[in-house]
């Protein structure tokens, strides 16, 4: 059941009442809530709800088996969102994805089957298992918030988000995803292993009983609207977007790098620095919020060269996070002015 003080909180999904406090009180709920079923793992479950409240999409990239779909499926029950699950495998269909026209003999017309992108929260599971082709069938949705079928347009519900997991390129029967496809998800992460305690606290917690089957909703899918609308208004001085201006530029310039940030890049840079600022109580950016970000946000978006990184980077994944370190280090942070 959704608890009635977070109800009166963001009551109607609207923003009137709801100030930072309540905001973090409320964001917290759902941190903990998701955390009950995630063990050790605060920083992907926290990537997840900033996605969620930054409208954007997050991409999980790691081996089988560490908790990708689980952290999507528990962020769903928590906010009483509905969920759909796809399994991309090398013989699903675009089709299968956004939904089909298929003739109705008694009316004589054609009628539009939804496919599984109608939903609050969709889980792309193996999203790189799957042909280009197919991978593209979520770009439209993705970036638009609609489905084109046969000329006609079809709205995904409200909130939107794609929770896209891949495997390892060097892992059997995978396809990479392309510059188009990764450039629509605000964020990637990496689950990794938990530790000692938390996998022995898993083994003792799971052995009879799946914790999903416990969680119960903190907000509604209305209120999470209302979080969303209040996170969007938090303040970013001139400074701030300048700066990430300024991040974004010098990926572009970096000789270390042949493709930088895109724009897309920049804009969403901003909006999950939004909600990260809003999660920590504050209603506005502060440049730590921005560095912060600059790796999920960024990291899967630019290319490095073949000679970057250095000795030291042992995977690109590293010699990219290195590129975007010194880049942080490099550009100038405003300081607030004082009156």
């Amino acid at each position: 059941m959704v608890d009635t003080a977070m109800t009166d909180a963001v009551h109607g999904g609207t923003t009137g009442a709801l100030t930072a406090d309540g905001f973090a009180r409320i964001t917290d709920a759902i941190l903990e809530s998701v955390g009950n079923v995630i063990d050790g793992k605060p920083e992907a479950v926290r990537s997840a709800l900033v996605c969620l409240l930054a409208e954007g999409h997050l991409l999980i990239e790691d081996v089988p088996g560490v908790g990708k779909t689980m952290l999507a499926r528990a962020l769903a029950t928590s906010v009483d969102a509905t969920v759909r699950r796809i399994q991309f495998t090398p013989d699903l269909l675009p089709g299968d994805v956004t939904g089909v026209s298929v003739f109705n003999p008694v009316e004589r017309e054609f009628e539009f089957k939804p496919g599984a992108i109608f939903a609050n929260i969709v889980i792309a599971d193996e999203i790189n298992r799957s042909s280009p082709k197919t991978q593209s069938a979520l770009l439209e949705a993705m970036e638009e918030r609609q489905v084109t079928v046969d000329g006609r347009t079809h709205y995904v519900p409200e909130p939107f988000l794609v929770v896209a997991t891949q495997n390892p390129l060097e892992m059997e029967g995978t396809y990479a995803l392309p510059e188009a496809q990764r450039d629509r998800f605000m964020m990637r992460i990496s689950m990794g292993y938990p530790d000692a305690r938390s996998e022995a606290v898993m083994l003792r917690q799971r052995d009879t009983v799946n914790p999903l089957d416990r969680l119960a909703p903190v907000v509604t899918g209305e209120q999470v609207a209302g979080l969303i609308a209040w996170a969007r208004a938090v303040h970013v001085a001139p400074a701030i977007e300048d700066y990430a201006v300024a991040l974004s530029q010098a990926t572009r310039t970096h000789t270390d790098l042949r493709l930088g940030a895109s724009p897309r890049a920049t804009l969403q840079l901003v909006r999950a620095a939004k909600v990260w600022a809003a999660l920590d109580g504050r209603g506005f950016v502060i440049p730590d919020d921005i560095t912060a970000l600059l790796v999920p946000v960024f990291a899967h978006r630019i290319i490095p060269t073949r000679s970057a990184g250095g000795a030291r980077a042992r995977t690109t994944a590293e010699a990219i996070t290195t590129i975007l370190e010194r880049i942080a280090a490099g550009v100038r942070v405003p300081i607030a002015s004082r009156q």
